[in-house]
């Protein structure tokens, strides 16, 4: 019998952007106070380092919770290492 493997992931951090229809103001900025928030032309992007996949759902129900209407989510890129 073998012994069981533990695999072993490094987590790192991701940035992801979403951006919603409409333009925050004051008081939905609040509720995203540790995202950058970034109030375009009839839409705003947050702009979110998470630590997991976990923070990051929690991230996207605060958004549902809220009835935002998503219009794009994805993971930015990190620069290559030289």
């Amino acid at each position: 019998m073998r012994p069981a493997t533990v695999r072993r992931n490094s987590v790192q951090p991701r940035t992801y952007e979403i951006t919603f229809v409409g333009q925050a103001g004051a008081a939905l900025r609040a509720e995203f106070d540790d995202c950058e928030v970034i109030v375009g032309s009839g839409t705003t992007t947050l702009r979110a380092e998470v630590p997991d996949q976990a923070a990051l759902w929690g991230l996207v129900e605060r958004i549902n919770g809220l009835r935002l209407d998503v219009i794009d989510m994805h993971l930015v890129a990190r620069p290559p290492t030289p």
